[in-house]
């Protein structure tokens, strides 16, 4: 249906259309205490939280059309609250603040589009308690007569909190009630002086009292909170009149010297009033014991002597002062007195002096020996001290001053006079090398006198030498070094010895002993070693001496030093050969050694070049020159190379070898060298290849050799088979036996018996092992030292296995093979085949042992 134009008054009254009526909206009205509706009587606690949803508007259109929700502010105010359009939901969009403004007042209107209704609306904002109490008219500083009394109000104090209920109401304490003199009402904050105390100027001239506001406390945001506030109260103490005057450095001591003249101030005595906040004027008096003798100036409190001390009767007065306050009024107030002592005394006017014999003096001399006995009197010293005055101006202390510890002097405190005697104290330090002159000064000075008069004496002592030092070498130890051609007489190393002491008693005489000092003489005077006029020094024979040097005074006092004295070796002597004809075999690739020795002491007389002087053919060797190891040249590989250039075919040389030494002048010696060269190859052939290459050349001497060693063989394996067959035949009647034990299956036992007859019983056992050791009782074992016997030539080794040079010599295979503990591992070598008769009596001989073996067991 279609609708035509509207008109929408503008208070919200009836609208009316040309062609149908339209109603306008309207709010709902929920009352009191309701979140949705048109906010009648709605209100909102300040602190609540920007942003939260605090309100509903709700209304509808009589004809059912949806509606929209607004809401406005007056241009003066904030903007407090935001509206859904569409929902009607109202946020809080700023803080509320009751203090400030306790009421909002919006327009909120409701549209259906054509019509508009708008009511105006105030929100109340309630309070929280948000606020902290607050004191006003600070600071707080307050005067107060220390005479108030107790329990009388001094001061208020006044706090406002600008909440509302019991967040508004505030409340008083103290923080510290314990330890003031003060209380306040909670809840009005007047302070009063608490009851029992008292102020008082003279103790405490200020108080500082901490007063604290509290409210009532409420809630905020949701949680129960209480604020505070502190204040501080300053309250000064007023003086007032009620102490009695006070005596400032008492006690009080004068003196009245026999010199004083009448009328001179003796001391002054010191009052004030005790209430110095506002002081009295203050009067002095004299009351009793002056017997005319002294006054007092009333204003100043000053003390006078009037009369002569000479005409004074007593040695001690004791007075008594009053002084009196003078009011403002000028009646007198408080008084208060002290007691005053005067003594009469001796002046101190005369200094100690010292007296010699003749009279005062300042100087005593004295000469004595050094090195006195602990405790002696220094007899030649006559000091008397004495001091005229009397009583305590007599008393004095003595003491020497200068070297600490050596001296000491009695008495030390003296009355009036005393003689003065110095002992010794420190004998050692009194010694003549270290002080010619000792010199201290005697001082005395008074002790309980305000001038401590004092004076003082200088002794001065003369120390005589003795004989107390033992000469001493400038070292422990002298080392010299003198060529070994030096000739007899020649001045060796200078000694010096040192006597402190003086005189004949500083002389020293030198002399030299020990077992290395015969080849030496020593000057007594000088302290010059030089050797004997008939010394031959040889640095070969002995290269270093020695001995002790003696340094004495007159009286036989003496110490000691040790003098060192090494040989310079000089070049006299030539290189040597162990022979001066030499043969040596040489192996075509490694070196032969020639060696020379020179019997100098020390390098470079000592060392040797080695060098080839002559060679035929030349150019074939090469030499080490430092360690003599003679090479052939590296174009030289073969011997046929050798045999070229061979002058008669063989291969021996002849060389001249020269062995110099380094020294200067130098000297040299020749050897001739003889050397046989011969082939790597020859020195690693088997024995086998190398007699049958010696004897290529005579085939009938390889044939008889051969014949000879196998008919030695088999006569030795015929003598073993008959005594293997003897002792066979002795022991058949065990056979039985060894049947049985033949039956049993494990070998276990076999095993231990055969280790048991290896270890235990080698009898039979121990004729077929070959051993490097001596021969056995049996004598069939081949030692280390019999010739191998020959045998077949062996077939060529596989390719790359090289025969070893350190390859075990041939031996004979027996049946003990299997008896003997494992061998080292030996380098590997061609294996040989033997002949078919070797293997029959080798397996024949295996069978006769076993055969012995168990029948060894079985009669074990």
């Amino acid at each position: 249906m279609r609708r035509g134009p509207r008109t929408v008054p503008a208070l919200g009254l009836m609208c009316l259309c040309l062609a149908q009526a339209n109603f306008a909206p309207h709010f709902f009205d929920n009352g009191l205490g309701s979140t949705n509706g048109n906010m009648a009587l709605f209100s909102l606690p300040e602190d609540t939280p920007v942003g939260s949803h605090v309100y509903t508007l709700n209304g509808t259109d009589p004809e059912g059309d949806p509606v929209s929700y607004h809401i406005s502010f007056d241009p003066s105010s904030r903007s407090v609250f935001s509206v859904d359009p569409s929902f009607g939901n109202i946020t809080l969009v700023e803080e509320l603040d009751r203090e400030r403004e306790d009421e909002i007042e919006a327009i909120i209107s409701i549209s259906d589009g054509l019509n508009l209704v708008a009511e105006k609306v105030v929100i109340l904002v309630t309070d929280a308690n948000d606020e902290a109490p607050r004191f006003i008219q600070e600071p707080y500083i307050i005067q107060v007569p220390e005479d108030t009394p107790a329990g009388s109000s001094i001061f208020k104090v006044h706090a406002m909190d600008k909440d509302t209920g019991s967040g508004g109401s505030v409340t008083y304490f103290l923080q510290n009630m314990q330890s003031t003199k003060f209380a306040v009402d909670r809840h009005s904050g007047v302070l009063r002086l608490r009851a029992g105390t008292t102020l008082d100027y003279e103790k405490a001239r200020a108080h500082f009292i901490t007063v604290v506001a509290k409210d009532g406390g409420g809630r905020l945001r949701g949680a129960d909170v209480v604020f505070s506030a502190t204040t501080v109260v300053t309250v000064n103490v007023e003086d007032v009149q009620d102490t009695a005057p006070v005596f400032v450095g008492i006690p009080y001591y004068g003196y009245v010297y026999e010199d004083t003249v009448p009328g001179s101030e003796v001391l002054t005595v010191v009052a004030m009033d005790g209430d110095r906040g506002k002081p009295n004027r203050i009067l002095y008096s004299l009351v009793n014991g002056s017997d005319g003798a002294f006054e007092i100036n009333e204003t100043s409190g000053a003390i006078s002597v009037t009369q002569s001390p000479a005409q004074l009767q007593g040695e001690v007065y004791e007075l008594h002062v009053q002084v009196t306050e003078v009011s403002s009024a000028g009646s007198p107030a408080a008084q208060a007195t002290v007691p005053v002592t005067i003594r009469i005394v001796d002046l101190n006017n005369h200094p100690p002096t010292f007296y010699g014999e003749s009279g005062p003096q300042n100087r005593f001399e004295l000469s004595m020996y050094e090195h006195p006995p602990q405790g002696e009197i220094l007899r030649g010293l006559k000091i008397t001290v004495n001091d005229s005055d009397q009583g305590a101006n007599a008393k004095f202390n003595l003491r020497l001053v200068g070297p600490g510890g050596i001296f000491r002097v009695v008495p030390q405190t003296v009355l009036n006079e005393a003689q003065v005697t110095i002992i010794v104290e420190n004998s050692a330090a009194i010694d003549f090398e270290k002080f010619k002159v000792l010199t201290f000064k005697l001082l005395a000075i008074e002790v309980n006198t305000p001038e401590k008069f004092s004076s003082t004496a200088d002794v001065v002592i003369q120390l005589l030498d003795t004989n107390d030092n033992v000469p001493k070498f400038t070292s422990h130890y002298y080392i010299a070094r003198i060529p070994e051609n030096a000739p007899g007489g020649s001045n060796v190393v200078a000694v010096t010895a040192v006597d402190p002491d003086t005189g004949p008693w500083g002389e020293v005489k030198y002399s030299i002993y020990g077992s290395g000092a015969d080849l030496f003489l020593i000057h007594p005077s000088t302290g010059i070693i030089y050797t004997q006029p008939w010394a031959s020094l040889d640095a070969e024979a002995t290269a270093r001496f020695n001995f002790y040097v003696k340094a004495e005074d007159m009286e036989g006092r003496y110490s000691l030093a040790e003098v060192f004295v090494t040989l310079l070796d000089v070049n006299d002597h030539y290189p040597q050969f162990g022979k001066r004809i030499q043969e040596k075999k040489m192996v075509l690739g490694s070196p032969v050694k020639i060696e020379a020795t020179d019997q100098d002491a020390e390098e470079p007389n000592n060392l040797v070049d080695y060098s080839i002087t002559r060679s035929e053919p030349a150019n074939v060797f090469d030499i080490d020159t430092h360690t003599g190891e003679i090479w052939l040249k590296n174009s030289i590989r073969s011997l046929d190379a050798l045999h070229n250039i061979t002058p008669n075919g063989d291969y021996t040389w002849s060389l001249e070898v020269q062995a110099k030494d380094r020294g200067s002048p130098s000297f040299s010696t020749t050897a001739l060298l003889k050397i046989d060269i011969t082939d790597t190859e020859m020195m690693s052939r088997s024995p086998m290849d190398a007699f049958l290459m010696q004897t290529k050349d005579n085939p009938m001497k390889a044939v008889g050799v051969l014949a000879g060693i196998m008919a030695i063989i088999v006569a030795i394996t015929v003598l073993i088979s008959t005594a293997t067959f003897w002792r066979n035949k002795k022991s058949n009647k065990v056979l039985p036996v060894r049947r049985v034990l033949r039956k049993r299956p494990s070998p276990a036992p076999r095993t231990f018996r055969i280790e048991w007859l290896k270890f235990n019983k080698t009898k039979a056992a121990a004729k077929f092992v070959l051993k490097e050791d001596p021969p056995n009782d049996n004598c069939n074992n081949n030692s280390l030292g019999t010739p191998p016997p020959p045998r077949a030539p062996a077939p060529p080794p596989p390719p790359g296995m090289a025969p070893s040079l350190g390859a075990a010599p041939w031996t004979v295979p027996t049946v003990s093979g299997s008896l003997t503990p494992p061998q080292p591992q030996r380098s590997p070598k061609p294996k040989t085949l033997g002949s078919p008769v070797q293997s029959a009596l080798v397996s024949e001989l295996r069978q006769k042992f076993e055969k012995k073996s168990v029948a060894s067991k079985a009669y074990f």
